[in-house]
Parts: C-alpha cells; sequence; structure tokens
C-alpha cells in the first residue's frame, strides 16, 4: 500500500486528536516500519489496521466509523494535491464515474507498483450510481469515506447505501441516490 495513505492517515490523527495520540498510537503498535512513512514508499496495510485498532481504544471511536472519517479526510487531501484529477469535473457522478479508467490510469503510471482496489460503477437512472469496490485488503469503508467526500465536495444532496459482498470489507457495492432538494 502506498505511503501517501499512512502519512495523511497520521495526520489525520494529529489534526482530529492530537499529536499526542498519534505518538501513542504508533507505540502501542508493533510496526515493522517504527511509524516512519514516507508517501512514495510502499508499506504492508496491516500496520494501518494495526495503528486504526489503537486510535479506537484510544478514542473510544468504533473502528468503522474512524475509517469513514478518514476516507473523507483523504479525499479532501486528494483535491489539494491532485486538482487535475477533477478539472472539467463538477458533479459526483462525473467524478466517480471516471475514477477506474482515468484516476487509477494515472496514479498506475506514477506507481506502477501499486495495488489500487477497483471501483466498477454503473448509473442505471440519471439520479442513481451504483459503485462496485473490490479489493484484496478490506478497506470498503474507506471507500465508503472517499465517496462520502466526494459528496461533500460537490455539495450535492446523495445518500448512501452499502452492501457488503464479502463479509470483510473486501467487495462492497455502493448505491448513490441523488435526492430532490
Amino acid at each position: 500500500m502506498k505511503g501517501i495513505i499512512f502519512t495523511e492517515f497520521l495526520e489525520m490523527v494529529e489534526e482530529k486528536f492530537s499529536p499526542e495520540v498519534a505518538d501513542k498510537i504508533i507505540d502501542a503498535s508493533d510496526l515493522v516500519t517504527g511509524g516512519a512513512y514516507t508517501s512514495v514508499g510502499t508499506y504492508h496495510h496491516s500496520e494501518l489496521i494495526e495503528m486504526v485498532g489503537h486510535l479506537s481504544k484510544e478514542s473510544g471511536v468504533e473502528v468503522v466509523p474512524l475509517v469513514k472519517v478518514f476516507g473523507e479526510h483523504l479525499f479532501g487531501r486528494f483535491v489539494d494535491l491532485y486538482p487535475e484529477f477533477f478539472e472539467g469535473r463538477d458533479t459526483c457522478f462525473s467524478f466517480l464515474g471516471m475514477i477506474e479508467n482515468h484516476v487509477h490510469v494515472e496514479v498506475q503510471k506514477l506507481y506502477p507498483d501499486a495495488e489500487l482496489p477497483t471501483f466498477a460503477t454503473e448509473q442505471p437512472e440519471p439520479n442513481k450510481m451504483e459503485m462496485t469496490y473490490q479489493s484484496v485488503r478490506p478497506f470498503a469503508p474507506v471507500a465508503e469515506g472517499l465517496i462520502l467526500g466526494c459528496i461533500a465536495h460537490f455539495k450535492e444532496n446523495i445518500t448512501v447505501s452499502v452492501e457488503d459482498l464479502s463479509g470483510d470489507g473486501t467487495h462492497a457495492r455502493f448505491t448513490l441516490e441523488k435526492v430532490a432538494a
């Protein structure tokens, strides 16, 4: 997993909790890296899972809500770091519909060793989109947070329902429906 996920997670912990909490969760975790990450490095996802577990214990917030908040944070950071991905996109559906065939293609050019999840999208109706997430990692709640971050970014009134297709967070279907204002 690319280091940007780790560096952004620790940045979010520092912002939303404190630098001391970030240090505590690193110290409590058995990390091969010792908690030292670079945004372009590659690290095992188990280190992130372990830190999230310790953050849950430290904060009293359940794991799934924590990783959704992280996904929302991460989307905002992607907007800041990669504005070119958002050029010409003015709706949530227009952006989400191009992740797999545009954004992920560009990410693979930058990081050829990146193991990206897949996001298959269908739009059966003008006000409805279905996204199917599949990954070797159990991060469907992070994907949900990214979707929620996208909705907030485009300031749209969209509901999201989630169907876990795997039981372990590696495969999920998200149904997004625009709600009349």
